[in-house]
């Protein structure tokens, strides 16, 4: 929804929140692009990734997805994007804040990358992979999400961690690992313990946490 808010220079300003966290209902129809979940007898369209709706079950079912309302500001129209897991609705959403790529390209990656391998095409400048196994990104689009999405990986606040009690050795490399799964959405204490023991590249240590973390 939106909410307007009145500015010190007397302007008002229109400001998006978004209202939902997740929907939980019955599950009433299940396509490849969306499902429909009855939830207080209000029937919602929420489209999804296809590992998100292979989760659903089946027509009947109780099924709960966490919600990503996406606006069209050309439109002021809005659509339901949901997900199986608060981690991928963070992936979904860093990805849409690249410039150029919309909801639709976002979930159809999604769709084809998981979000471990995303993270692991971010951190290892891995374009070709998500171009080739992603309909309707060229390219210079892949680039462009590595490229705007790269520091992200770095970024992450790593204070009070203590690295040495997780890693063989305080390295540039244990931080970015740790960085891009607190990125991906686990909790700092989640990420240190599954990257206790890993070693190697900042490749290696990820996709050892993340085997770990399942």
């Amino acid at each position: 929804m939106y909410i307007y808010v009145l500015c010190s220079a007397g302007h008002i300003k229109r400001r998006f929140i978004n209202m939902f966290e997740y929907i939980s209902g019955k599950l009433i129809q299940k396509t490849k692009d969306y499902a429909v979940i009855d939830a207080g007898g209000i029937g919602y369209r929420i489209y999804s990734t296809m590992s998100s709706l292979s989760s659903l079950g089946e027509a009947g079912d109780t099924a709960r997805l966490y919600i990503y309302m996406n606006i069209k500001n050309s439109s002021d129209t809005f659509s339901l994007y949901g997900f199986a897991t608060p981690e991928e609705r963070s992936t979904f959403e860093m990805i849409l804040g690249v410039s150029g790529i919309g909801a639709k390209t976002a979930a159809a990656l999604l769709s084809n990358v998981s979000t471990s391998k995303f993270a692991l095409c971010v951190v290892t400048n891995d374009s070709k992979y998500l171009s080739s196994h992603t309909p309707g990104l060229g390219p210079k689009g892949a680039q462009r999400i590595i490229l705007e999405l790269k520091d992200k990986f770095k970024n992450v606040e790593l204070d009070n961690v203590p690295q040495d009690e997780i890693f063989a050795a305080d390295t540039d490399d244990s931080n970015e690992a740790l960085s891009a799964l607190m990125v991906l959405g686990y909790a700092k204490s989640e990420a240190e313990r599954a990257l206790a023991g890993a070693d190697g590249t900042v490749e290696n240590m990820i996709k050892y946490a993340l085997k770990k973390l399942g």
